[in-house]
This record gives C-alpha cells, structure tokens and sequence, in this order.
C-alpha cells in the first residue's frame, strides 16, 4: 500500500514538471515569434499620358507582394474611387493597368480628362497608393498663326510662322515644296512651331507649309513662298526676329532658346548666363539656327537670367529671358518600418528635396490622414503618432508632390502583443519616451527569470494646473529588485487611446506630465519595471485639470485695412468669454520683411497705426487684458500697406560709351526699402549740353537701355528714376558720358595684348592678361590656344571684357604652350606666347598655394558656389573707390546670416606687372583705399563657404579722379641756342606722378637761387609742352631754373634749381655757352660784378698775354673818359631846355614813328599803366607758327617798364597785366597807333598760379636799379626831346633817386622795401654791329619791350640787370660801336645823381600828369 501511494506521489511530480516545462516552452515560443514586415511596393506606377480623342489610352500599374493572396488594384480619379462594374468602355486588366477603349472628349463633356491614382490592396495587411498620374486629351488643330510670304537675303536669317495649341507642338512638322523638311543646325523648329531659316542660300528657295499629325486627323496650314534675294550692301537696322522668352523646364530635359536677328552688317549673336558669357560646351549647350540657345540634360545650376545680345559694328542689342529649372520631389530620408507596443509614442521620418519645395502629406492604407491630437506632422514634413493602438497598424505612406512630379514611398507599423520582446535594437523612429520604455520590456518579458514588481502604491496628482500634473507615488510593497524604473501610462477620458511617459532614471517617483487640454478629465497608471520585466499596474487615479476662466478668451472678428502707404486701420470685437471687465487690449504687429514683433496697448477696440513701410507685409494679433492677466490671442491677420511711388532712386547706374553713335545704361533697382511697391518700369532722362531733356522708358523687369541714334564726338548727360503705378520715383544723379569722335578702327586687326601670366595647377592653368595697349582699334574677343608642346591643339575663344579664364582637363606634369591672340571682324591679332608646367598629382602644397596665391579660383565640382553679381565701382576721391555687388544664393533681403565671405581683388594694368591685391570682408561692399590718382583699376569677387567657393565675378572698372601732381618735372636741362647766347633753351620731362592730364608748366629763373619764390621771374607754358625758350638774357650772368607742373586741380611742386651761367660775349662765332662751371664770380669791392673782358678767349694764352694787357688798359681808358664827358655834359642841361624837349615829345607822343631799316631791331611793346589807362601792343608777329611757346615775361632791365603806385593794389589790373602775350619779329615797324588797331589780344591761360607769385611783365610801382654809367651817358633827355619819339630811362638807388627827364619820381607801395633790378626800365639800344643777327626762323621768338636807337644819339648803350628784392646789381656793359665799355664807378653815380633837385621832381610828376590825359583821350577816341 505504501509502495503504491509513493508511486503516486512520484507520477504527480513527474506529470508536474512536465507540465510546468511545456509551458514554459510555450510561453518561449511566443515571446520569440516576432512578426516579419511584409514586402510590398509598386513595380510599375502611372504616368502622364496625351490621349487623342476617339483612340484607346492606357494607364499602367502593378504591385509586388509575397503575400500568398495577390494584391488587388483599384483606381482613383480626381481623389475618388471609380465604380468600373458596368463601365464598358473603361476596365482594369488583370495586370492592374487601366483601360480605355476609346477616350471621350468635347467641349462641354471630359469624363477621362483628369488626375489618376492607383491604390493597391492586400487583405488583412493594408493597402498603398501609387503616384499620381495626369491623363491628357489633345484638342482639335486650330491654327494661331501661319505661314506667310517672306523673302530672305542670302546669308541673313529668315522666320516662317506656325503656331498651334501647345499641347500639338510636338506634332508639328514641315514641309518645303510638298516634301518632308529635314531640320538641321541651320534649319531649327522653335518651341513655338516656327520655322528659323538660318545663312539663308538660294536652296532655301521655296514653297512651305505645316502640317499637325498624328492627333486623330491631320491639318495642313497655308502655304507661303520664300524667296531668296542678295546682299545689297546697304545698312540695314540691327532688330531681332525672334526673342527669348521665359520659361520652366524639368532637370534631364532639354530647352531651347529661340533668338533670330537680321540686319546688314550680319550681326554675331551671343549669350550671356547672368554676367558671364556662355561657351559651347560638350554638346550639351549649342548654338542652333545662327542664334538659338539649346541647353540639353537641365540642371538646377542653369537657371537663370539668359541674355541675347546681337552686335554688328554698327551697334548692339540685347534680349532677355528667365530659365526656370523645377527638380521634381526625390527622397532624402524615406519612412522605415516599425515595430512598436501599445500605448507607445511613434514617429514616421520622411525628408524630400525639390523645387519648388515640395508639400508632403501622409496616407494610410490609401486613405489621408488627418492631423489629430495624436497624429501630428512635425518638422514639416515627419508624421507622429501618440498613444498607440491595435488599429493603427497598416502601411503608412509619404506622398511628396510639386509642380515637376510626386512621388510615394511606405513604411509598415506592427504592433506587438505586450508579451512579445520588441527587437533588440532600438527602432530609429521611436521618441525618446518610447525607447526609454523598450529597454526594460526587452530583458524578460518572454523569458522570465523571476517575480516581477507588485503595484506601485499611492499615485496621487500632487500639482494640478491647467495644462500639466504632477504625479508622485511610492514604491511597490513587493519590488523584487532595487533599480525600479517606473511607466505612467495615461489617457483622457472618453477615448480607449492611452500614452505613455517613462521616468527619466532609475528610483525616480515623481513625473510631470505636459501638454494636457484645459478643464479636460484623464485617467492615469502607473507600472513598475525590474530586471525581470513589466510589473503590475496601479490602480487607475482620475484627475482633471484646471479650466482657464480667468484670462479673457480671444477678440473675435479681427480686421486690418490698409488706408494710405504708411497707416493700417485694425478693430475687432470684445471678447466673448470676458471672464470680467476688459482693462486694455495689447496690439501686437510684425514687420515680415525684419521678423521681430512689437507692442502697443490700446484702450479701445479700433486703431489706427501710421508710421509703417510701404508695401510692406505685416502681421497683426490682438490681446485682451483683464485682472487676472493676458487673455488668449487671435489669430495673425497680414495685411500689405499701400503702394507708393518710390522714395530712392535707381543704384548702380553705369554708363557704357558702344560707339559714336550709342549708349548703354545699365543699372540696379532702388533698395527695397525705397521701392514701395513692384516696380513697373523705368524712365531715363537724357540731354545733350544744357538743352532740353528727352526721355525713354523700359520695363519693370529690364535694368538696361541702349541708346541710340546719338551723335558723335557729343556729351550727354543721363539719369533714371523707377516707376510703380502710383508714379515716378526720384531720379538719380545726372551723369555724363560723351560719344566717340568716331568708332573704334576695325579695319585692321588688334594689337597685341600688352602682357600674358599663367599660373599652373594640377588639372588646369589660370591664365590672365590685360588688353593691348592701343586702345583705337576694334577688339571683339580673345582667343586662347593650348596644347602640349604646341599651341594649336585647343582653341578657346572668349568675351573682348573678359580678363581672366581657367583651362581645365588638363594633364599633371604636362608642359603646355598658351597662345593668346586678341581678334575683331578683319581676323586675329599678333598673338603672344608663354609657357607652364602643371602640377604633380601628388604635389602637397597645391591647395595651400592655389587658396593663398591664386588669382583665380577654380570652381569646385560637386557644389561650387555661384559668383557675386552685379560688381559695380564707384570712385569717390582720387584715392578710394567703392566696390559693390550682389549675391544671387542670399535670399532677396541680401543680409548676409552666415559664414561666408567675400574676396575682393583689383589691379591696375599700368604699370603692366603691377601685383594684384585683394581683401576679404563679410559685406556687400568694399572702399578700397590708397589707390594711385588718376589710374583706371579693374576690380572682380568672389564669395567663400567653408570650404566652397565660386569662380570670380564679371570685373568693374573704375578711374580714380585727379589731384595736384605729386612729383616736380625731371631731367631739367638748360641749354643755349645756338648762334644766340642771350637766349637759352629749357627742357624738361614729365612729372613721374603726374595724377592728371598736365595743362601746362610754370618756369621758374633768378640770378639768387635763395631768393622768395615771388621774386623769381615767371614763365608760364601752356599744354604738355616739354621746351621753352627764353630770351633777352643778360650775358656772363649765372641764372637758377626750377620748373613747376599744373593740372586741372592746381599746382605741384617745384623741380631742384638748375644752374646755367650765359656766356660772356656776343662775339661773331657766338660761342658755346660755359655750362660747366659751378663756382661764383669774384665781386668787386662795391658788391658787383668786375669789368667782363672784352677779348675772346681764343687770345689767352701764354704768347699774347702782354698785348692783352695793354688792349685792356686803353680800352678801359677810353671808356672812362667817354662816360665821364657824356654824364658832364648831360647834367648841364637847363630846365627850360628839359620843358621844349618835354613839349615836344608831349606833342608827338602817339604818332612819332620809329625809324629804321629792315635790319634795325623793331620798337619795344610799351605797356603803360595809369588807373585803368593801357596802351596795349598790336602789332602781329608776322611768324605764323611759333616752334615754341613764349610770354611778355621781361629778361633784360630794358624790357621792364615802371608802372604807377596804384597797380598792385589793384588785383583787376593786375590781371590784366597777366593776361596777354605777344609775338613780334624782329624786324616789324608800326607806329603805336598803328599796332593798336592790328594787334588782337591773346588770353594766357594762368588758371593755377599761386596768388604769391605774379608774372612780372609789365612796370612795377618800386623803386628803379642805379644807373649804369652807359645810360648816363646817353643823355635821357635828349633822347625823349628826340622828334622821332626815341627814348631811353635810366635807373637809380633807392638812397638817391634820379629820374629821366620825361619821368617823374614815383612813390613805391612799399617805401620800406629795396629797389628790384628786374623791375628797372631801359630802352635797348642799337647793336654792335652794324649788320644785327636775326632770330631762327626754326625758332620764332620776340624780342619784348625792345628799341630801336634813334641815329642822332649813336652812344645809346643797351643794360641789363636780373637780381632779387633787397639786392642791386650793376647792370653789365654791352659794347657799342663808337665806345668801348666802361665799368661804372661810385662817382659817377653821385654826379648823375646830382643832376636833379626836388622841385625839379615835382615838377616832372605834373608834366606826367598832364601825358597820360594825353594818351588817355588817343587810346579812347573813336
């Protein structure tokens, strides 16, 4: 018995254990059987279709699935699902496409014509939906326009018309003569359906006509006749046939851009991207029909603005057009399947690129999905999904569409029993929530290994608020474990949704829950986790939140109209749950175009708000304030101010000469800040001189006007102002620009460029250069050949503005030969070579140095940035130019917000090896400072982004305005002329920094080289001339020089003195002047110079010394008594003998004549200044053409004359004084009278002369040099008593004044100041020799303020004396005839000084008087 129930006991163990291991087993099993995602996607999806009316049409579609039960395909049109059961015409083939048998179209009636989707269906697993699908029916063939009669000239380009619906064009096709046409590059077919007949032949000759085809039934347009005629010659108008026009095309399309022009001489056409001239390239970009732009396999880097520009010799034209390029959706990021419990958080990720950006929108099992509290979008374009439920699983779809296409991709969700382990790596599209909560439920939910935790205990909600609670509990009686981690699990009231929260660290046991709905009742659990898995639950707390009473709600009914440019009118309504008195409301408004809100408080319910933007986007909400604080805010209402005529000019306007006939004018639109609305247009002002302004006006969207029919050689002057529809804006600045004189020559080819650099790199060479230095002849372009070895490989042809070009493709340590030859129309000029080695591959320093050093970037491959724009520069001083452009990747607000930047780099092309510099800064503009004046620089920029950056832009050029020169002339040399030792020859070279065209020179000369700079004598020369001669020199007398430059804004400095001493005699040889010697003559005991030796040099020497001697000591002898006699005799003369002399030299003052013959020297110019009496020379040089240029400066002592004490007070005549100059041979006779009636005045133009510095050409109010001992003796008075008008003035100390007899003393304007040898006044007398030379007639020059001697008085000596203020110099003697000179003595100035007593002074002062009413009643007669 016992044996027995022992083996029962032992049985019941056993069937225990086994039971417990199957369960067990069971329990493994189903914690492992994760359900696998099921493949299943569209193989073949519709696409847009042209249906032809009448024919049968397809719509393919097809899914895979490895569900045993095959996929069932339904179709959708326009969103709706298509009831086919008893549809006859329209069925789905067991492939799924969808079948027409015959499509349906009228006017009135298009059941097929729509948009077409599929959705395919497996049972018990879901459903997706395929693309969307456009299915078209072509209308019937209406022609707009036909082919008409047109006659070509040959070689000229020719359009023929045919234009249908635009959905026919591709059924467009040609025939000449009845026969198929085959197009080619010189026979294209426009997008439109036109024909291009291009370098028209005699072939081309014909009939023509269109047909459509292929569209249910063929239509034939008319026919026309083209016929062909030859070239006359003649100018024809420069006009385009065809025009771009904008358009949007799909990338890895094709486009063309039609462009035709005629007109004689046959125009060139050419393209420009932006501001860069479009190449032909690979094929991809050709040039068809003469003109037509074809871009083939688009991408999103060829949109842009595409110019058409046709330029004959004559002028040029452009046409524009934007090339739109959409990128149709394409997937960044597609949504992945997901596994995931209940209750759990989710988020489906789905990122799309495209443009237009692309809207999303998320499908499940082929229904939309609506955005819910628990399907949210976020981030644009990810779908999130809270709390979820058995039912949300199925196959969730991202559909992504734009005006290029849509596209679809899904992703599966499956949710998994509690029981079952999700997988072990956290799926990618969990929230952060959901994966916390994953961790714990992976480590033994199917296999557990012990007992799990009992309930948490005392959940209670310790905060309640409106939109949050605070929950908090203990930990469970039984935890089983010490790191607990905790789940609330939570859900409102109503709803079988729950969401779940998990605690943020272990042994954490409180938790905040967000995001809850106002006055909204939830239920909340909680559950603890061990490392053995999930525990019980809580029981459920009940808790609802609290409602939002206090604040005010909304203000309802929210309006905001603009009233005026700058004013908004806003009002709204009260409140309709106040909750209280409404204190105030708070306005809160956002200008869109900055993004930063403002306030104000407003006691009403209406507003008024000025001071806005015009034409400016804003935002307007509304707050209500009650007592217990701010209420719930409206929604924003936007509303756009008013448009308003601009308030800013037009910027960047440019000024471009074309040629002597046309201009071009380009610029940028106002700022938008002073647009004030979208611009309508432009009006351009122009004038020529100060005539009345006519005008022009452009489009809105064209920032450019060429002007026309202008004349040549003309300067006009422009300015722009923008238009909107309320009027015209301000106008710019007027700007001036003159047409050439004539066009640039192009009847020969250009020079050669003036210099050629390369700089290798490893795959390319940047090559620059700088146009050829001869600027009159055409250049229209550059070509570039390369090649290893040789030249003549590769051939680049580039724009006649472009300065820079990057050869690409290039072979590493490669040695290339480049050739570059400037071309125009008549063929290609003498071309200029260099030489360069690439790079080595493997070269570590390429990058560095190409970042560093190059001067041009090349673009990098897989993104390069586009180049800056739009590079203008404006000069703002003869120093500093100010570079600005524009950057086409920044939004329109051109704000720079990241972290790029911007290199600029200018140069300047003289000299020719000139470096080029740059600078970088993060602004739109640069002032570049410490430019050279005067100086045409070239400036280009480009734009770094990290490690990307873009090409350099089209280069600006801008001259730098002119200032003062900054260097004195070089190479001062003074030389004598030859045969003329009174007269030297200056020459002289430009300043090195001249800083402006030169307009004359100013000559300098003195015998004190430390004198004042007004005391030095002054020679003006006007133009660029680099010589002058000055004459009338006092002989064996050394002179300084200095030479001073002027422009047109004033004077620069003074060269070094040059010293030159003339030479000492005027023998018969006249030998060659002395310019070596430096040292300075020994003086006398008085101060002056010692006696000049009369004998030549050639005599000294050893043999003769003794005979020199003695020649010298009679001569001198001789001399001396000579001079004595004569000054003895002079002084003896009585005062009623002076009066008769006086009278009649009175009486025939103006009409006395200087007599002579042909070989005496010509009477002086006598300028005699009296207030404003002037007796001004008029005889003309009878030397038409002066080699060079001369001025009535004085030389001698005998060509100053003395003027009256009011002259120099007096700047009018002053001026006067310094305003003529005079050529006379040396052989002219006139009387006085005589001269003024022949000789005109001349201008000198002196515009810059310092005002310290004064042109001493006429007489002077101080006080005149001693006399010399050869004037005394011969005897002044009766030479002025003289009836044939000779006269002669002697000149005296300041100590002891002595006066001729018909001068009377005058009173210096500076009795303090010394007397001024250069402002004596002498009389030249006859020369030593009885036959005088004459002047070169290869230099003309005038002898000025010369005389000739009267034969009566053979003793008339001729004096000269140049010296500064404050010193006296005795003038040198110069040999006569009948007397040898004889050097002046002390006592022979006091006996002549003696001479004259006071009253006889003043006596002489009133006769004076009474002379120049006498001359003033002659130079004023009629």
């Amino acid at each position: 018995m016992a044996e027995r129930g022992a083996l029962s006991l032992l049985s019941l163990l056993c069937l225990t254990f086994l039971y417990t291991e199957t369960t067990a087993a069971k329990h493994v099993d189903k914690g492992s059987a994760v359900q696998p995602f099921s493949p299943f996607w569209f193989t073949v999806e519709p696409q847009d279709t042209l249906a032809i009316r009448g024919n049968s049409a397809f719509l393919n579609c097809s899914a895979h699935s490895d569900a045993a039960t095959p996929a069932h395909i339904e179709w959708k049109k326009d969103g709706t699902f298509m009831s086919l059961v008893s549809d006859e015409r329209r069925k789905i083939l067991p492939n799924g496409t969808l079948f027409f048998t015959h499509v349906v179209h009228s006017k009135h009636n298009k059941p097929d014509e729509g948009t077409y989707q599929c959705v395919a269906t497996i049972e018990n697993l879901g459903s997706i939906s395929s693309r969307t699908a456009r299915l078209s029916v072509a209308g019937m063939p209406r022609f707009a326009s036909q082919p008409l009669p047109a006659t070509a000239r040959l070689g000229d380009s020719q359009v023929m018309a045919c234009e249908v619906n635009s959905d026919l064009v591709a059924f467009i096709r040609w025939e000449k003569d009845r026969q198929p046409l085959e197009l080619s590059t010189r026979l294209i077919q426009l997008p439109s359906g036109a024909l291009v007949i291009s370098n028209a032949s005699e072939t081309d000759a014909g009939t023509y006509r269109c047909l459509v085809e292929n569209v249910g039934s063929s239509k034939l347009s008319d026919e026309a006749e083209l016929q062909t005629v030859p070239e006359t010659g003649e100018e024809r108008k420069l006009e385009f046939l065809v025009q771009p026009v904008s358009v949007t095309k799909v990338t890895d399309a094709s486009v063309l851009l039609p462009c035709v022009a005629t007109g004689y001489p046959a125009p060139r056409i050419s393209w420009m991207f932006g501001d860069k001239l479009l190449e032909e390239s690979d094929g991809r970009v050709e040039v068809l029909g003469g003109g037509s732009l074809q871009i083939s396999n688009l991408t999103e880097a060829d949109a842009g603005i595409y110019t058409c520009v046709a330029d004959n010799s004559n002028t040029t034209i452009e046409a524009q057009a934007q090339l739109t390029v959409q990128v149709p959706p394409q997937f960044v990021k597609r949504p992945a399947n997901v596994y995931a419990h209940e209750s759990m958080d989710i988020v489906f990720e789905c990122d799309v690129s495209g443009s237009p950006a692309p809207t999303v929108k998320w499908v499940k099992n082929g229904d939309a999905v609506i955005p819910s509290d628990y399907f949210k979008i976020i981030e644009d374009h990810n779908l999130q999904i809270l709390g979820l439920v058995k039912s949300d699983e199925g196959f969730y779809q991202c559909l992504a569409e734009n005006d290029a296409g849509n596209i679809q991709s899904s992703a599966q969700l499956i949710i998994l029993d509690p029981v079952v382990a999700l997988p072990s790596f956290p799926p990618p599209s969990l929230t952060p929530n959901t994966t916390d909560h994953v961790t714990p439920g992976s480590r033994g939910v199917g296999s557990p290994a012990g007992p799990t935790p009992s309930a948490p205990r005392d959940v209670v909600a310790s905060l309640v608020s409106t939109r949050f609670i605070k929950l908090t509990w203990r930990q469970p009686a039984e935890p089983h474990g010490d790191e607990l981690t905790y789940s609330i699990f939570y859900s409102q009231e109503g709803t079988s949704r729950e969401r779940v929260v998990n605690t943020s660290r272990p042994g954490e046991m409180q938790v905040t829950i967000q995001n809850l709905m106002p006055d909204t009742k939830y239920r909340f659990r909680v559950v603890a986790h061990n490392s053995n898995g999930q525990g019980e639950s809580s029981a459920a707390l009940k808790v609802a939140t609290q409602a939002e009473v206090q604040v005010p709600g909304p203000a309802p009914n929210l309006q905001a109209v603009s009233n005026t440019p700058t004013s908004v009118f806003l009002s709204w309504d009260k409140p309709l749950t106040g909750n209280g008195e409404i204190l105030s409301y708070k306005l809160y408004y956002t200008d869109k175009s900055v993004g930063k809100e403002q306030d104000i408080d407003i006691d009403g319910q209406s507003y008024s708000m000025a001071g806005l933007k015009k034409n400016t986007e804003y935002s307007f909400r509304v707050v209500a304030n009650n007592r217990h604080g701010s209420g719930v805010s409206t929604e924003d209402v936007v509303v756009r101010t008013l448009s308003d005529v601009p308030s800013a000019p037009p910027q960047n306007l440019t000024i471009e000469v074309q040629n002597s006939k046309s201009i071009m004018l380009r610029w940028q639109p106002p700022p938008l800040s002073g647009q004030n609305g979208k611009i309508t247009g432009y009006k351009i002002r122009y004038r020529k001189g100060s005539r009345r302004s006519e005008s022009e006006t452009t489009e809105g969207t064209q920032l450019y006007k060429l002007l026309d029919g202008l004349e040549h050689g003309t300067e006009y002057s422009f300015r722009v102002s923008a238009m909107t529809v309320n009027g015209t804006g301000p106008a710019t600045e007027w700007m001036t620009a003159e047409t050439f004189e004539s066009d640039l020559d192009e009847s020969r080819v250009p020079d050669q460029p003036s210099s050629l650099h390369v700089r290798p790199l490893v795959n390319s060479i940047v090559v620059s250069w700088t146009p050829p230095e001869n600027q009159d002849i055409m250049v229209r372009g550059y070509a570039i050949g390369y090649g290893i070895g040789s030249p003549h490989a590769q051939t680049i042809k580039v724009d006649y503005k472009q300065r820079y070009f990057t050869i690409e493709n290039l072979d590493p340590s490669s040695h290339y030969v480049i050739t570059l030859k400037a071309f125009n129309n008549v063929g290609e000029g003498i071309p200029v070579y260099e030489s360069a080695v690439t790079r080595a591959q493997s070269d570590p320093d390429v990058d560095l140095y190409d970042l560093l050093h190059a001067p041009y970037t090349p673009v990098p491959d897989p993104l390069p940035m586009m180049p800056p724009v739009g590079v203008q520069a404006s000069v703002l001083s003869h120093d500093t130019i100010k570079v600005t452009w524009a950057d086409n990747s920044l939004p329109k607000s051109q704000k720079v917000t990241d972290n790029r930047y911007y290199t600029v780099r200018w140069k300047t092309n003289i000299p020719a090896n000139t470096k080029v510099k740059m600078v970088n800064t993060t602004n739109l503009s640069y002032t570049v400072p410490d430019l050279k004046p005067n100086t045409l620089y070239e400036f280009s920029v480009m734009v770094t982004k990290g490690r990307r950056v873009s090409t350099w832009s089209m280069t600006a050029q801008g001259t730098t305005f002119e200032t003062t020169p900054s260097s004195a002339p070089k190479d001062v040399t003074v030389v004598s002329k030859e045969n003329k030792p009174r007269t030297i020859i200056v020459n002289w070279q430009p300043p090195s920094e001249a800083n402006g065209k030169i307009t004359g020179y100013i000559i300098y000369y003195s015998t004190d080289v430390n004198a004042v700079v007004h005391d030095w004598v002054i020679e003006p020369v006007v133009g660029n001339r680099l010589t002058h001669q000055i004459q009338e020199l006092t002989l064996d007398t050394t002179y300084y020089f200095k030479i001073q430059a002027r422009n047109s804004k004033g004077m620069g400095p003074m060269s070094e003195p040059v010293q030159f001493r003339t030479p000492k005699t005027e023998s018969s040889d006249k030998m060659a002047n002395d310019q070596a010697s430096n040292l300075t003559p020994k003086m006398g005991p008085s101060g002056n110079q010692p006696p000049r030796d009369p004998v030549p040099p050639r005599i000294k020497d050893g043999e003769n010394h003794i005979l020199v001697i003695v020649i010298i000591i009679s001569v001198g002898a001789f001399t001396i008594i000579v001079v004595v006699v004569g000054a003895f005799l002079c002084t003896r003369r009585t005062t009623s003998h002076q009066k008769k002399k006086r009278a009649a030299s009175k009486s025939s003052n103006g009409s006395h004549k200087y007599k002579g013959n042909s070989k005496d020297l010509k009477p002086p110019d006598l300028w005699i200044h009296h207030e404003r009496l002037e007796l001004k020379p008029m005889d003309k040089s009878p030397e038409p053409n002066p080699v060079m240029t001369e001025t009535p400066i004085p030389r001698t002592s005998q060509d100053i004359t003395p003027a009256d004490s009011g002259l120099e007070s007096n700047p009018h005549l002053q001026q006067r004084r310094n305003s003529y100059r005079g050529h006379e041979s040396e052989d002219s006779m006139s009387t006085l009278a005589g001269r003024r009636g022949m000789r005109p005045k001349m201008m000198m133009p002196f515009d810059a002369q310092p005002p310290q510095q004064s042109v001493r050409n006429t007489p002077s109010s101080e006080p005149a040099p001693p006399a010399t001992a050869s004037s005394q003796a011969s005897c002044p008075s009766e030479i002025l008593a003289d009836p044939e008008g000779s006269y002669h003035g002697s000149t005296t100390t300041e100590e002891e004044p002595s006066y001729s007899s018909n001068l009377p003393p005058l009173r210096s304007a500076h009795p303090h100041a010394h007397a001024h040898p250069l402002k004596s006044f002498a009389v030249p007398a006859i020369p030593a020799s009885s036959h005088p030379s004459y002047e070169s007639p290869a230099l003309p020059s005038t002898p000025l303020l010369t005389q000739t001697g009267p034969p009566t008085h053979p003793h008339v000596v001729k004096t000269a004396s140049i010296g500064t203020l404050g010193r006296t110099r005795t003038p040198m003697v110069v040999t006569v005839p009948n007397a040898p000179d004889v050097p002046e003595t002390s006592k022979m100035l006091e006996d002549v000084d003696s001479s004259y007593e006071p009253d006889e002074l003043t006596e002489e002062m009133a006769h004076l008087e009474g002379l120049m009413k006498d001359l003033n009643a002659i130079t004023t007669a009629p």
